[in-house]
């Protein structure tokens, strides 16, 4: 494992991963005491497994769409001559992450198993849009850490450098998606002091595993809101489609590493 890595704060290395995946855990650095999810000391992992696959709607899976719907996330961190790698394994689809599987998975045991520079366990996490739709065919790469079985979701190009990331700061995703709200469908939404809008796609167990889609639009009360930010919540009168501006989705997590997407210029409100 990179000594670097091993000595960069970890906080600053696990708030940049978050945000790299399909909606953006502990690692094998640092202490015990250190971890914001409890892993057990023994896992076992599959090698990747290849299908081919169209891009695809999720209506298609999902009939009754995805709100509420949990999935976690195993993302392994590469490092190749000086430029980083984050490969996102999802659950969605194949399993809803049972608590006792996600418990049982070590970052480090992982870690050593893939041979990466670390490993992020991120979740449980919750949807809170209605459908995702992929805009381009991808090849279907499934995998097997401890129980859970999950898909590549994304590969995350990170560059040289690992920025600091703290709540309410943007980063940015490559991803081809539209994030679908439909009509009726109670969103939450993060306003910037310059009037940019960030609509919630996921919330997280990782620090508060009391928050469920009912207890929402009340978050604005335990947020610590940067000067000038607020938060709000609203029932859409017609389906909100927040899509990927030129391949590139714009996001930030707020201080309980929910995780929001920009709503930008030709997106429909």
């Amino acid at each position: 494992m990179s000594t670097m890595f091993c000595h960069m704060n970890r906080q600053k290395m696990l708030g940049l991963l978050l945000v790299t995946a399909v909606a953006l855990g502990a690692t094998g650095c640092g202490s015990e005491d250190e971890k914001p999810s409890a892993v057990s000391s023994t896992t076992t992992t599959a090698a990747p497994t290849t299908t081919e696959a169209a891009g695809i709607s999720t209506d298609t899976l999902f009939p009754d769409g995805l709100r509420g719907l949990r999935y976690c996330e195993v993302l392994l961190l590469s490092e190749d001559d000086g430029s980083f790698r984050a490969d996102v394994y999802n659950t969605l689809g194949l399993t809803d992450c049972p608590q006792d599987q996600w418990d049982a998975l070590d970052a480090g045991a992982i870690t050593a198993e893939r041979d990466v520079t670390a490993t992020i366990l991120n979740g449980p996490r919750y949807w809170t849009l209605d459908e995702i739709v992929q805009l381009e065919e991808r090849e279907r790469v499934e995998s097997t850490f401890g129980e859970l079985p999950m898909f590549l979701a994304a590969t995350v190009e990170l560059g040289e450098t690992l920025p600091e990331q703290t709540p309410y700061t943007e980063r940015h995703v490559a991803r081809q998606t539209v994030f679908r709200f439909d009509a009726g469908t109670e969103v939450h939404e993060l306003t910037a002091p310059d009037g940019r809008r960030y609509v919630m796609q996921s919330f997280s167990h990782i620090f508060d595993d009391s928050q469920t889609l009912d207890t929402l639009a009340g978050l604005g009360d335990h947020l610590e809101l940067p000067e000038g930010w607020t938060f709000a919540s609203r029932v859409l009168d017609e389906q909100l489609d927040v899509l990927s501006a030129d391949g590139v989705a714009t996001v930030v997590q707020d201080d309980l590493q929910n995780t929001y997407q920009r709503i930008d210029e030709g997106t429909n409100r």
